[in-house]
């Protein structure tokens, strides 16, 4: 069995995408499969290389990645960190990824992963160029997410969604993240739908000692993407009002940040801000110096009633408490796990949960619940081993019609 992924985002990068295909890659080569990722040249978000040419790699070059699977590069546009700025490098290395693809040996299935839309409609071609079948891999709730974030005005929206559609219409099979989402598909009229939740190796984790018993202030982590979905200027703000108990930490990078940090210093809140964290022993020090994590997704997106943040696993597999601020699917893992609090998208009510956690620690205590969750109910071999299960069956049945 061969397999080929394009993605916007692969090792030495840390990223959702990443970590959600790291660990697929690893089961599909423990089956001994041949697997081939297309992706651009490692750079930061703001669109620079950050890192040296032998381990960023080099356009239209391969490298081995670290389970054996061959890594072949596409180029990367410099870009500002804007909205417009993350497109046009999407859709500059979507181009070059088609050409990178076509450069390897022909697979038996292609695989595109979003949330890089242009990243889609290129495996789609390639997979087409190929006469192989093509599998949609959508971590994201696309198209509704743009149409509720507005990413596209006048007449290009309507095109930009009739082209995912179309695409979802012809890929031989979808895999979502979330139940939800299928169901969704489904109810369009699609039933070349599976689903495959993202999950975490609880092994790549370890379980943390509890919080502190008693503490002057209340330790709060925002590890992740400073991004529109997410608005976080609702715990800055929540942070502000609750001053005197807590300290916020933000770790991360986005569209958003600069406005962010803005916003913390008009309101004096006590906010820390550091970049992106590099490396399980840097994600985890934040961790360990935490007494509750925020997992925070906007509540005006209908979309995000079927979304998961992909670090929610990972909150869960280290044993601290979650503060979400989600709706949905998302919402009910926390309550079915009981790893933490769920709270609505209101500074007043987040500072408020922040205060009574302040003032009684024990509810911090959640113990191995959150990880007992990850590990019945997310765990990446069992995960890998049925998208593996669901490939070799759609690359079967293209051998077939050949």
């Amino acid at each position: 069995m061969r397999a080929q992924l394009l993605t916007h985002s692969y090792l030495p990068e840390h990223s959702p995408p990443q970590r959600r295909w790291t660990q697929l890659i690893r089961t599909f080569r423990d089956l001994d499969w041949d697997v081939e990722v297309v992706a651009p040249v490692a750079h930061s978000p703001a669109g620079r290389r950050t890192l040296p040419r032998k381990i960023a790699g080099r356009a239209f070059r391969t490298d081995r990645g670290r389970y054996g699977e061959v890594i072949r590069r596409a180029p990367y546009l410099w870009h500002p960190t804007t909205r417009m700025g993350r497109f046009a490098d999407q859709c500059f290395s979507a181009a070059g990824s088609v050409l990178a693809a076509l450069m390897g040996p022909k697979p038996d299935v292609v695989i595109a992963t979003v949330p890089s839309l242009p990243i889609l409609g290129a495996g789609f071609v390639v997979a087409k160029l190929r006469r192989v079948p093509f599998v949609a891999d959508m971590r994201d709730a696309w198209p509704d997410i743009a149409r509720d974030a507005r990413l596209i005005q006048g007449g290009a929206k309507s095109l930009v969604e009739r082209a995912i559609v179309a695409i979802q219409q012809r890929a031989d099979l979808i895999v979502t993240v979330t139940y939800g989402f299928a169901q969704t598909l489904r109810e369009r009229g699609l039933q070349n739908v599976a689903t495959i939740t993202n999950g975490i190796d609880t092994s790549t984790r370890e379980l943390l000692p509890p919080p502190e018993e008693k503490a002057d202030r209340l330790e709060v982590l925002y590890l992740g993407n400073h991004g529109e979905s997410q608005r976080l200027e609702t715990i800055i703000k929540a942070a502000a009002l609750s001053r005197d108990c807590v300290r916020l930490t933000m770790v991360g990078h986005g569209v958003q940040r600069r406005s962010l940090r803005a916003l913390a210093e008009a309101l004096d809140a006590p906010v820390e801000f550091h970049e992106p964290a590099q490396g399980t022993q840097a994600v985890m020090s934040y961790y360990r110096r935490a007494d509750t994590c925020v997992i925070s997704l906007r509540d005006d997106w209908k979309s995000f009633e079927t979304t998961i943040p992909s670090k929610t696993y990972e909150v869960l597999a280290v044993g601290r408490h979650v503060t979400g601020i989600v709706l949905g699917e998302a919402r009910e893992i926390i309550e079915e796990s009981k790893a933490g609090d769920v709270v609505r998208s209101d500074p007043a009510l987040i500072a408020a949960l922040w205060k009574e956690l302040a003032q009684d620690r024990s509810r911090l205590l959640t113990g191995s619940l959150g990880r007992d969750w990850v590990e019945l109910n997310a765990n990446v071999e069992m995960l890998g081993r049925a998208y593996a299960e669901l490939l070799a069956a759609v690359a079967a049945k293209g051998r077939a019609r050949v």
